[in-house]
């Protein structure tokens, strides 16, 4: 996935259970299960009250395509889950390691520029025959 098609899904939490189900087209219960099973973690209000955030909604999507179109049961969906999240955490780490690289490229490059002096031969008058 190249950086154009990257979409920035938020973490806020917006929607209480009923709309989420609704969103993703499932029973509220379904998700309660998915909950239980650790396969989405929603926020909770001070009272109690379950509230999915946009990257919820999506997670539950893809659970979603992996149990009725892959074909997947929940475990599958677990460690496929578990398999993302870690690839999502070490394209951070690699992206956060690439700017500290670039960063120092950088400053090596300006180190360059303040240690270079131009050289110019002395100009000695050329001897007459």
């Amino acid at each position: 996935m190249n950086d154009s098609s990257r979409q920035v899904v938020s973490d806020a939490p917006r929607y209480m259970i009923s709309v989420a189900a609704e969103l993703v087209g499932m029973h509220p219960q379904t998700l309660r299960l998915y909950e239980a099973k650790g396969l989405v973690r929603p926020s909770r209000t001070p009272g109690g009250t379950r509230l999915y955030s946009d990257a919820d909604v999506e997670r539950l999507r893809l659970v979603n395509r992996l149990t009725t179109e892959v074909g997947l049961n929940l475990a599958g969906v677990e460690h496929v889950l578990r398999l993302q999240d870690e690839l999502y955490r070490a394209r951070l780490r690699m992206e956060r390691l690439e700017r500290d690289l670039r960063a120092e490229i950088a400053e090596v490059h300006r180190s360059y520029k303040r240690e270079m002096v131009l050289y110019r031969p002395a100009r000695h008058p050329v001897p007459r025959s």
